[in-house]
């Protein structure tokens, strides 16, 4: 290991032990609160019954969190491939993209909560009305991300691929592809962040498995203990997708990384 890599890495161990101290100090003084009873128990459990409600329900939880996680899954792997091709499509189509740019600008200024609704109308209470609201939260920043990046390649370097004889599939694949990665990357890790989330607001819609339908279920038995629970369940699942994102980043752009060590 070089030097400039150990320094790298000494920084970031302090990064986390800074976000670590900040974190127990917030779960002190909730412990505090909680215990001095200055709210309501029923209002703020303790961190204790917090942690009770998720050890006695964590085989049910990591059923619910299956179901959740499957259908993320199905919803943010066909928003990156459809993302994918209708962005390789706006940036080969001049047309296409001053046609279709302005409504994926639009259809972010819908509320999916009020989409909802709507989805289970049109497509009933199955799996599809959730992987269909999962897919329409992560397929913007995806898209969106990936254009930028086909578009923000060097002009130079596409003119001097065309002299050597390269055709629009090797340019697109050789210069394009590689320089949009850190940008699609950039995109997936709010895609990864919101499916989870949005994952969770598609259980409100109904379903017998899901950690929304779990956390609909303690909500009206005022059990908040679980409610607590479950959100912190979801914040680590989130936090870890982004984390393996961050993970296959590296694996898939070692040019950067390179970069940042030299830094």
């Amino acid at each position: 290991m070089g030097y400039g890599q150990l320094i790298k890495k000494l920084q970031n161990m302090n990064s986390k032990w800074y976000s670590l101290s900040f974190l127990l100090l917030l779960i002190f003084i909730w412990y505090v609160v909680s215990a001095m009873r200055v709210v309501p128990a029923f209002m703020l459990p303790s961190p204790l019954s917090v942690l009770q409600a998720f050890l006695g329900d964590f085989t049910l939880l990591m059923r619910h969190t299956a179901a959740s996680l499957l259908e993320a899954g199905i919803g943010l792997g066909s928003s990156i491939i459809c993302a994918f091709l209708i962005s390789a499509l706006m940036d080969k189509n001049k047309f296409l993209y001053r046609s279709l740019y302005p409504i994926l600008l639009l259809t972010q200024t819908i509320p999916i909560i009020a989409v909802a609704p709507l989805l289970v109308l049109w497509l009933g209470y199955g799996l599809a009305p959730k992987v269909t609201l999962i897919f329409l939260v992560c397929f913007f920043p995806i898209t969106i991300g990936l254009l930028d990046g086909f578009r923000d390649v060097d002009p130079d370097a596409i003119v001097l691929l065309r002299s050597m004889g390269a055709s629009e599939w090797n340019i697109f694949w050789q210069l394009k592809f590689p320089s949009a990665l850190p940008r699609f990357f950039s995109g997936l890790k709010i895609a990864v962040s919101y499916s989870i989330v949005s994952t969770v607001i598609a259980g409100w819609l109904g379903g017998n498995f899901g950690l929304g339908v779990y956390m609909m279920r303690v909500r009206r038995g005022f059990e908040f203990d679980k409610m607590f629970a479950v959100i912190f369940l979801v914040s680590a699942l989130s936090l870890l997708l982004m984390k393996l994102t961050t993970m296959l980043e590296a694996k898939c752009t070692p040019w950067l990384e390179r970069e940042r060590i030299r830094r």
